[in-house]
């Protein structure tokens, strides 16, 4: 677009640089032990290597351009690291996770469309005055909603959260380290980048991301409660704590000039949970690698007679629940101080929700965090589990260690060293660095009491009880009671992007392949542009449809002598109309194809059409084009709207 790219390196920029590349490192140096017989160890490094240089890109982006051409780069370089282990497992992670980063960006890059057309800039030093000049303010918040669809995607916002807990447990636990700790960093920072520079000050979006960020921070830790994969656990906690962040951004964007502490709270949970899941993969990690399984029920003490382990665990685990003394109470007392700031501003019982809400999420994230560490590290084991010297070899050791020992120290050590950290994020988000804050403090403590309070309970009343069942002989195992109906990928997404467009795609290709040229320009394409309309503003409630009639699984059906029952019956309604008119005109029907077989060719043609397009179209391909068609119907009728 002829803007160039531009970088900084200062502040946030740089502070998320460096955690870039002190993860990239701990992760390298767990991965010679865990991919040391690994098949394809080139191939992950290679990828590994540029979806890091795509990452720094997007942290260090001066202008908002440079941040999406980074992110989509991230997107498509990060595929490999899912798919891996090349299991079917694996695959199918890989094309919802593909899936969801495509439609993401296409659809954050007609917001950038939109932005440019209404400001006619990115860059970050020019964009706040910018938006708050624009006199189209309806223009602006339809980007800023394309934007936050487009990278809330990567970060695993709700409802287009469905890729986490889907490819960590198949993704190695390096790779598991750096897509929730660090890459769903780069969503966030987009989100931060739209509210701050594009959104600030606006009741309506503040309100918006406050109600997403609950929406995600509950189901995540619902996910995690219910989960017994290791792995799936830690993944669904990912959703979680983005959920916390969420509500952060939102309470800086509602708080406006008096948003320090959010912002603050903000910046200092995004670096906390990158610590916190380096820590937790990496560990997880290790039992993985020596117990070749993730199943909590086979890996039922297996961490026993394992300090170093259990410390770095436990400590990544009560960051995590924001324990005091323990990093993560200091970001979440920020949190929750700027919940109740706005709570007792504006009055709202919606906020004050939000606030309880918040503390019982707190507690959720205790249950399931305990859930874990009480089956590997306290459970005895179910059989006798084989015995090895060495469970992990020094540099393993360093990798999980470091990132473990600095959670207590930023507890312990808060105004000396995580006042600092939040200053840096001073000059981008907007807000004045403070004087040292009381963290220790009584009101702080209370809102830790009563959030690991409600964690306790919930662990012996439903971990304990709702998720554990007991086997005929006697023993309590751990049992998933999510039903299957409740995956918004198996349920809505899945059927609507590898059944229903293929078969749309496929009407109308037909059609344009049939009908004259005039016909096809006057009245099909208008027909199609409504027909995207449509789809965009009412995918569920055709999802659900059609999902429960036209797409369900059916019991073979006995076929017809010819074609399908559908043209077969047509065909057998036209040769009854054409004799029954012969027969009152008196006149004798000529001999000539039935309309049977007819439309049993026009239905068969018809058919291969659209299995040639369904097979010859690679997935992702596919949601490109999409995309691309969709930003074609729009950038059509804005030329025809300006003409």
């Amino acid at each position: 677009m002829n803007i160039g790219f531009s970088l900084s390196f200062e502040g946030f920029h740089a502070l998320y640089a460096v955690i870039s590349l002190v993860m990239a490192l701990m992760t390298t140096l767990f991965s010679f032990e865990y991919l040391g017989h690994e098949p394809h160890r080139l191939r992950y490094g290679t990828f590994v290597a540029l979806t890091m240089a795509a990452t720094l890109g997007v942290f260090l982006s001066g202008d908002l351009m440079t941040a999406y051409v980074c992110f989509e780069i991230v997107s498509l370089a990060s595929y490999p690291m899912v798919a891996q282990e090349e299991t079917g497992g694996a695959m199918r992670a890989g094309k919802t996770y593909i899936t969801i980063s495509v439609i993401g960006g296409m659809v954050a890059l007609m917001g950038m469309f939109l932005l440019y057309s209404a400001v006619g800039t990115f860059s970050f030093a020019a964009l706040r005055s910018a938006c708050a000049a624009c006199p189209d303010k309806a223009r602006l918040a339809w980007a800023s909603g394309c934007l936050l669809f487009g990278f809330g995607a990567k970060a695993g916002m709700f409802p287009l959260h469905v890729w986490l807990p889907e490819a960590h447990p198949v993704a190695p636990a390096p790779a598991s380290a750096l897509l929730s700790g660090l890459l769903t960093k780069v969503g966030v920072y987009g989100i931060l980048a739209v509210s701050v520079f594009i959104m600030t000050g606006n009741a309506a979006w503040g309100y918006t991301l406050l109600w997403l960020g609950v929406a995600t921070m509950l189901t995540g830790a619902i996910l995690g409660i219910l989960a017994v994969d290791l792995k799936r656990i830690i993944a669904c906690s990912s959703v979680s704590q983005i959920g916390f962040i969420l509500i952060g951004v939102s309470m800086t964007v509602l708080l406006g000039e008096e948003g320090t502490l959010a912002a603050r709270g903000t910046v200092l949970h995004m670096v906390n949970h990158s610590l916190f899941k380096l820590t937790l993969f990496l560990a997880a990690g290790v039992a993985a690698m020596n117990a070749h399984t993730l199943d909590l029920n086979r890996l039922r003490g297996w961490g026993r007679g394992k300090p170093m382990l259990a410390f770095c665990f436990a400590s990544g685990a009560a960051g995590l629940a924001g324990v005091p003394l323990f990093s993560g109470f200091v970001s979440k007392s920020l949190l929750h101080e700027a919940i109740v700031e706005y709570a007792e501003r504006s009055g709202a019982v919606s906020v004050k929700a939000a606030e309880w809400l918040f503390l019982i999420a707190g507690g959720m994230t205790l249950a399931y965090m305990l859930k874990i560490f009480v089956a590997l590290f306290v459970e005895k084991p179910r059989e006798p589990l084989p015995a090895k010297k060495s469970y992990a070899r020094p540099l393993t050791r360093f990798a999980v260690l470091v990132p473990a020992a600095a959670i207590p120290v930023l507890g312990c050590l808060p105004n000396l060293l995580m006042d600092r950290i939040a200053d840096l994020g001073e000059s981008f988000l907007g807000f004045t660095a403070s004087n040292a804050l009381p963290y220790f403090t009584a009101e702080n403590f209370k809102g830790s009491a009563i959030s690991l309070s409600i964690g306790a309970v919930l662990y012996f009343a439903v971990v304990r009880g709702l998720t554990m069942r007991r086997r005929t002989d006697g023993q309590r195992v751990y049992v998933n009671r999510l039903p299957s109906w409740a995956s918004l990928e198996k349920s809505v997404y899945r059927p609507l992007i590898e059944r229903i467009l293929p078969a749309v795609l496929g009407f109308f290709a037909s059609l344009a392949d049939r009908l004259p040229e005039k016909l096809f320009s006057r009245v099909i394409m208008p027909v199609l542009s409504v027909t995207a309309a449509l789809c965009d503003v009412l995918p569920d409630t055709l999802i659900a449809i059609l999902g429960r009639t036209v797409y369900r699984e059916r019991r073979p059906e006995t076929p017809p002598p010819v074609g399908t029952r559908t043209s077969y019956a047509l065909g057998r309604a036209a040769d009854g109309i054409v004799g029954a008119y012969a027969r009152a005109r008196h006149r004798t029907r000529q001999q000539s194809e039935a309309f049977t077989e007819r439309f049993a060719k026009g239905f068969e043609a018809f058919h291969n059409e659209n299995r040639l397009i369904a097979r010859s179209l690679s997935f992702a391909m596919m949601m490109a084009c999409v995309g691309m068609f969709l930003t074609f119907v729009y950038l059509m009728a804005v030329q025809l709207g300006g003409a």
